[in-house]
Parts: structure tokens; C-alpha cells; sequence
């Protein structure tokens, strides 16, 4: 029997799922609550529709509203494939809307999407971010980094975002190399995935290439990557353009010779175990896409993203 219209508004608990049609009502994230009330909640969902960072197509400004879309379709599973539980089983999570600045003032948009996440991970509740495009990530770390120390970084894309341009400038392929210079991450116990893309360094960025994902099992690849990260805290963050254009057509800046949607299923599912502190799925441009197949893919990415967290550390 399905759910009363409109749980995302009306749902009283901040736990289990729901089977509210995927046609109609009212769309959050996997059909959860909007509530900027974080008094009881674990994770909180933040939709970030910033593309002003973009180098090549826009669009990703409206990843969140398609994520969001997408996820309706995913919100009255049970168990998610590869998972022997369900996440809102075991954790509160909520829809806390969009992150609130002015597109008008670029200028002053890293500061207002760091204040916006550091005032969530004050509640002590986590963070899963929506993008947007890539360089939201670089706030999100600054926020994570004042609360959890320096971090690992798991970074699943096609591209390094690591070229050194100049501090000043908001540009989607160059937050890395600050979060490394500035003490974000730590490199050296971090991981790039899926990269397929040149950069003359890796700025001492552990990297397993798009060739390397496709010799090695997943669950061989995610051992790797476990021994690099430890038990440090860990933020992961996925830009979809990591999967082929096949896979995942709308994206900014799609490269060919990705990951399939599998292969990125797998990996997550064997990082099991990491200590999750916070995450993202970034660079959906629903405007490219085909069927909605990159924001569905997205979706299933977010809903992984929740698994690990909910096993984090275990």
C-alpha cells in the first residue's frame, strides 16, 4: 500500500522508507523530510546549485533538483542492492534544502557555502552534499577539516582537479591542490579514482587511473584504497563524470573510458568500513542527460554514500 502524498512534508518519522508514488508529490531526497530542524538528525542533505566554477558546459546548478527527482524512484527500496540493511533504518536523515547565496556576488560564494555546512556540522550532524559543480567541495572541506582535522580524501573522477592556479580564483579544477596546500587533506593518505585525464603532477595524490579500475577487481581496488586511508577521517567525494558518458551523459565535461555504473556500485560497497565523516555527488547537468540516467546514477551514489556512513568505522 503506498504512503500518504506528500511525505516530505507530512512524514512524521525521520526513519525508514517510504512507497509514495514516484509520479507525484512533493520532492526531496529519497522522499525525506525538509526540515532545517537538526535537533534529531544524523545526516542532512544539502543541495548546492552552483555552476559559476564551470570550465567547459553548465548546467549543474540544476543537479539538485534532478538528484532529487531522480531518487524518488529509489526511495521505497528495502535494501539497497549490495547492502544487507537499509540506511533510514538505522540513520535520521533529512532534506535540509538548498544552501542559500547570492549567484549575483561570486566572489563571496566559497565563504557562504562554507558558513552554511559548518553551522550544519555544528549540530553534530554529517553532511551529504547535492552539486553543483566540483569546486563546492573545496567550502565542504574547510568546514569538515575545522571539525574533523586534517583529512583522507576519496575522490572518484575523471579529472584530478589539482592544476595551481592562482588562490583567488573559483574554478572547478583546482580545489585539491588548495585543500592539499592549505592542510584540508592530507595526499598521502588519499585516493583518486577513475582518473583519465593528464596533469603534469600528482602533487603526492595517490591515483588509480580509469585502466587501473578496469584491470583490477573492485574489491581488490577498494583494499588499496582502504590501506591508504586508514581509520583517519574521511571525505568522499564523487563527480559523476568519473562513469563513461555512457553511463552518464549529463555532465559539464564528460571523458570517455569510465567507469561503468557497476563498477562504481562495487567499489563503494568494498569500502565498507571507512571512518565516513562527509560526502558529495557533484556535476550532474540534467540538461545533457538522456533519460535521466546520469541523475538516477547520481542518486544510487548518494544512497551508497548513506551505506558507507551508516558502517562507518565497522
Amino acid at each position: 500500500m503506498s504512503s500518504p502524498p506528500d511525505q516530505a512534508l507530512l512524514r512524521e518519522s525521520l526513519y525508514g522508507v517510504t512507497e509514495e508514488p514516484t509520479y507525484g508529490g512533493i520532492l526531496s531526497f529519497m522522499r525525506r523530510r525538509y526540515s532545517r530542524d537538526l535537533s534529531e538528525a544524523d545526516v542532512a542533505i544539502l543541495g548546492i546549485p552552483f555552476d559559476l566554477a564551470t570550465t567547459a558546459r553548465p548546467g549543474s546548478r540544476y543537479g539538485p533538483r534532478a538528484v532529487r527527482e531522480a531518487s524518488a524512484s529509489l526511495a521505497w527500496e528495502r535494501q539497497p542492492v549490495g547492502w544487507d540493511f537499509s540506511p533510514f533504518d538505522e540513520l535520521a536523515v533529512v532534506d535540509f534544502g538548498d544552501c542559500d547565496f547570492d549567484a549575483g556576488h561570486p566572489a563571496g560564494v566559497p565563504d557562504e557555502i562554507y558558513d552554511c555546512a559548518r553551522q550544519i556540522l555544528a549540530t553534530d550532524t554529517a553532511l551529504l552534499s547535492i552539486g553543483g559543480d566540483h569546486f563546492v567541495s573545496y567550502p565542504l572541506l574547510r568546514a569538515h577539516a575545522e571539525k574533523h582535522g586534517e583529512l583522507s580524501l576519496i575522490h572518484f573522477d575523471a579529472h584530478s582537479d589539482t592544476w595551481a592556479e592562482e588562490h583567488q580564483r573559483i574554478d572547478h579544477g583546482t580545489m585539491f591542490y588548495h585543500a592539499a596546500q592549505q592542510g584540508l587533506v592530507s595526499p598521502a593518505h588519499s585516493a583518486q579514482i577513475g582518473l583519465r585525464t593528464h596533469n603534469d603532477s600528482d602533487h603526492g595524490f595517490n591515483i588509480f587511473d580509469a585502466a587501473a579500475v578496469h584491470d583490477l577487481k573492485a574489491v581488490d581496488l577498494a583494499a588499496r584504497v582502504k590501506d591508504i586511508v586508514g581509520d583517519r577521517p574521511c571525505y568522499l567525494t564523487f563527480d559523476i563524470d568519473c562513469l563513461d558518458p555512457s553511463f552518464a551523459p549529463g555532465t559539464g565535461t564528460p571523458v570517455v573510458g569510465g567507469l561503468s555504473t557497476h563498477q562504481a556500485m562495487q567499489i563503494l560497497q568494498h569500502l565498507r568500513g571507512i571512518n565516513l565523516v562527509g560526502m558529495d555527488v557533484v556535476e550532474v547537468a540534467p540538461q545533457y542527460d538522456v533519460g535521466a540516467i546520469t541523475s538516477l546514477a547520481a542518486a544510487n551514489v548518494a544512497l551508497q554514500q548513506l551505506c558507507l556512513f551508516a558502517r562507518a568505522g565497522k
